[in-house]
């Protein structure tokens, strides 16, 4: 299971408030698409699911339970800017994850765990399409390339919910669209629910089973400099996408939505 409950949610810096009691509830597998203006607070918001940031009131739950304080391997997350190591392989950036869980200090592992590891790791690799560059090195890569690594890289640990900050906003059209497929089949194959912010309307409905809008709802300037966003839409594609299931819309075309007021 992987769903997520968000309660009354507020997160303030001092005297701004940059969300405003947000209130979601996202279903196991679903791949939810967070939209709206720069800076109503939609990175702010994925930084809070994955732990790196705490609330200031309100609650988020993991299939009924509170978020951990911090990062853990059962939320990935994945940058516009590539997270990789660059003095890493291609094979040492997606096993490292996996060396680390199992030797906190030294990173390492030997015989049978490593070849398990590295076999596992190569798989994912080619899940992704990378077969072939595995004793490559970031630099090597093209920024799609890079992508498909910093994919592999998350979800070699199987996390529950994956986490993605505009990851795609960077490539050119060509590359996005395969990249698009990638993670289509990603989310089919893989018992996970994806949140991703994206400013790309068309990357939203392409790819997400929901799409949810963050707006600033105050209109008087004193209140605009106070005040933060909150949900405003959420917006369900119609028929609906389910993973696991082949998608019912030709990927280069957006299907029919139903909205849904929140």
């Amino acid at each position: 299971m992987s769903a997520l409950s968000v309660k009354n949610l507020w997160k303030e810096y001092g005297d701004q408030i940059v969300l405003e009691n947000v209130s979601i509830e996202i279903e196991s597998r679903a791949f939810v698409a967070l939209v709206g203006p720069s800076g109503c607070g939609k990175s702010t918001f994925l930084r809070l699911l994955l732990g790196q940031e705490r609330q200031t009131k309100g609650e988020i739950l993991l299939d009924g339970t509170p978020l951990p304080k911090e990062p853990g391997p059962d939320r990935g997350v994945v940058f516009q800017r590539y997270s990789v190591f660059p003095h890493l392989t291609v094979l040492g950036n997606v096993m490292l994850g996996k060396e680390l869980k199992a030797s906190r200090f030294a990173a390492r592992l030997f015989g049978a765990a490593k070849r398990a590891v590295e076999d596992e790791a190569r798989a994912m690799i080619a899940a992704v399409g990378l077969s072939g560059s595995e004793d490559k090195y970031p630099a090597q890569l093209s920024g799609g390339m890079q992508q498909r690594l910093a994919l592999a890289q998350a979800l070699i640990m199987r996390p529950k919910v994956l986490l993605l900050d505009e990851p795609f906003g960077a490539l050119d059209p060509g590359i996005r669209a395969e990249i698009h497929t990638l993670m289509k089949k990603l989310w089919h194959e893989a018992p996970m629910t994806v949140v991703m912010v994206t400013h790309d309307m068309r990357e939203a409905f392409t790819l997400a089973t929901r799409v949810v809008a963050f707006e600033r709802p105050r209109d008087r300037p004193e209140e605009k400099l106070r005040y933060g966003a909150t949900i405003t839409r959420d917006i369900a594609i119609w028929p609906p996408r389910k993973a696991g299931e082949a998608s019912l819309f030709r990927p280069d075309r957006d299907g029919p939505v139903s909205s849904k007021g929140q």
